[in-house]
């Protein structure tokens, strides 16, 4: 069993939201940290590869290059 204690608006956003979809709040917040979760895996996993690509020499290139090398600007516009 855990006990969370919401802000005010957060508490209210979810009663409505199970009061909506006839669904209950702990429905809601099992989807919300289930997400959450899955979601710090990843960068963990992602912030991992990244440190060891750059230990073993790997290159990065930054967002303006790639467009660059590309022929393309932010604006998607070639």
């Amino acid at each position: 069993m855990l006990a969370v204690r919401l802000p005010k608006n957060m508490e209210e956003a979810l009663n409505l939201l199970a009061a909506r979809t006839n669904r209950s709040k702990s429905y809601y917040v099992k989807q919300a940290l289930e997400v959450f979760l899955e979601d710090k895996a990843d960068y963990e996993l992602a912030a991992e590869a990244y440190k060891e690509h750059l230990a073993s020499g790997g290159k990065t290139y930054s967002f303006d290059d790639v467009m660059q090398q590309n022929g393309l600007n932010a604006n998607n516009e070639g």
